[in-house]
């Protein structure tokens, strides 16, 4: 019977927990590493209709990016307008429905998001502008769908955003003589009085 040896020591001692938890930490919060690629998560379909939207709007100069599995271009803010109606008239995006226009506070810039739905055949994309809080106009697109007139409204009213070309900006949520942009995160909601 072979004995076992008392003691034995491994070449390899054991790592402080530091040490260990290190790679695991690598992928947390706070990592050096890039972002993921926000076009990875696109499906087949979605990067078809990806590429088309970029081959129609090409002479404005699109980028690619993607929420989650919708396709999304982003232009220049002068071209919203022209985009728009690209997107609506080519048979390829046949974007006939606009589905939302939302506005985003990034605190040095807003960001404009324009939601569509082509029904035939029935799929969801997206483009996107940066407004400048120093030049907060962009282009309308209530001449190409009549469903924009409200989105910019409240856009309007919450966020202080004009948009050239709109038939009626009065006040679609707040009161005449409202005073500021609730939809700003810089809005001071805690020194607000209700009457």
């Amino acid at each position: 019977m072979a004995e076992e040896p008392e003691n034995q020591q491994t070449s390899e001692e054991p790592k402080p927990a530091a040490e260990t938890a290190a790679p695991a930490a690598a992928h947390g919060h706070g990592a050096d590493e890039p972002p993921p690629d926000p076009l990875a998560g696109l499906s087949a379909q979605g990067k078809e209709l990806l590429d088309a939207s970029l081959d129609v709007l090409k002479d404005l100069d699109p980028q690619a990016w993607a929420l989650d599995d919708i396709p999304q271009v982003k232009v220049e803010k002068q071209h919203t307008l022209e985009a728009c109606q690209l997107i609506k008239d080519d048979p390829r995006l046949n974007g006939q429905m606009l589905l939302c226009v939302s506005c985003v506070d990034y605190s040095e810039y807003f960001r404009m998001v324009y939601l569509f739905q082509s029904l035939e055949p029935e799929r969801t994309f997206s483009i996107s502008t940066d407004v400048p809080y120093s030049d907060a106009t962009v282009p309308s697109v209530t001449s190409v769908w009549r469903a924009a007139e409200w989105y910019e409204r409240e856009a309007h009213d919450l966020f202080g955003v004009a948009f050239d070309g709109h038939p009626d900006l009065s006040p679609l949520l707040l009161y005449e003589g409202f005073e500021g942009y609730p939809g700003r995160k810089e809005f001071p909601f805690n020194e607000y009085q209700e009457f």
